[in-house]
């Protein structure tokens, strides 16, 4: 049995500052116009819509947020044992991809 994300722990480390920004995240939330101060808004004030626990080398999770009349999607994990918070990316969901709740995705 996989541990879920600990959501709880992860609000906790980002409040408190202990967030690992990958290079390749901050450079795709530069590219889609998205602050890394809205990316935590997301995920301490957003809905964990889907927890991937089987996710290495941490259990992460898919919060919905929304900026400015606009749906947010972060994926983030938490790294239990050294109490960090890692952003793994942050994106405009799409209509495309999604059903209009922003939660549920289309069947192909």
């Amino acid at each position: 049995m996989m541990d879920p994300l600990d959501v709880a722990g992860l609000r906790e480390a980002l409040q408190e500052g202990r967030i690992q920004w990958r290079k390749h995240v901050l450079q795709r939330l530069a590219e889609r116009g998205i602050r890394q101060q809205q990316v935590i808004g997301v995920v301490l004030t957003g809905e964990c819509i889907r927890q991937y626990p089987e996710d290495a080398p941490f259990p992460s999770g898919l919060f919905l947020g929304w900026v400015e009349s606009r749906p947010l999607h972060v994926v983030a994990a938490y790294d239990l044992a050294g109490h960090r918070a890692f952003i793994v990316t942050a994106y405009e969901p799409s209509l495309d991809y999604f059903e209009p709740d922003f939660k549920t995705r289309k069947k192909p």
